[in-house]
């Protein structure tokens, strides 16, 4: 049990969930400035302003590299997950949605059950991934480690 309420103390995994949670957050309030209306989706789903898979891995990248330094491996492997997931991020998951708009209005016509639509929100612009890429490593920055 012990080991277990370890994970509350740990620094490095805070500062990720700290990061992702608060980018969920504006992700939310800025689609409900722009939309005026709440979107659940917004809530749990990908894509999005700003890029909370963005904010996740930078955050995690920039704690690791303040606690166990930059030429650790650790800040190696943080460093190159946080490229492939924000590469991903604009690059094959947006390509994905972008390609579910386009099925999505080919179906409009016909008989399809509207619960069985491609979801379009998966992928990010480049925007929207630097956006969360900032937002994480400042919010890492700032943080005290302790």
């Amino acid at each position: 049990m012990d080991d277990f309420l370890k994970l509350f103390e740990n620094y490095i995994l805070g500062t990720a969930l700290l990061c992702w949670a608060v980018a969920q957050i504006l992700k939310v309030l800025l689609y409900l400035i722009k939309n005026r209306r709440f979107s659940f989706e917004r809530v749990v789903g990908a894509g999005g302003m700003p890029s909370s898979h963005s904010a996740t891995v930078c955050g995690l990248t920039t704690a690791v590299g303040r606690v166990c330094g930059l030429d650790s491996p650790m800040f190696a492997i943080a460093f190159v997950l946080a490229c492939i997931v924000m590469y991903d991020a604009t690059g094959v998951r947006r390509a994905a949605g972008e390609q579910a708009k386009v099925l999505n209005r080919l179906l409009e016509g016909q008989q399809v059950d509207p619960q069985k639509a491609l979801k379009e929100f998966l992928g990010h612009t480049p925007l929207e991934v630097l956006a969360g890429a900032v937002l994480g490593i400042v919010l890492a920055a700032v943080l005290p480690i302790g």
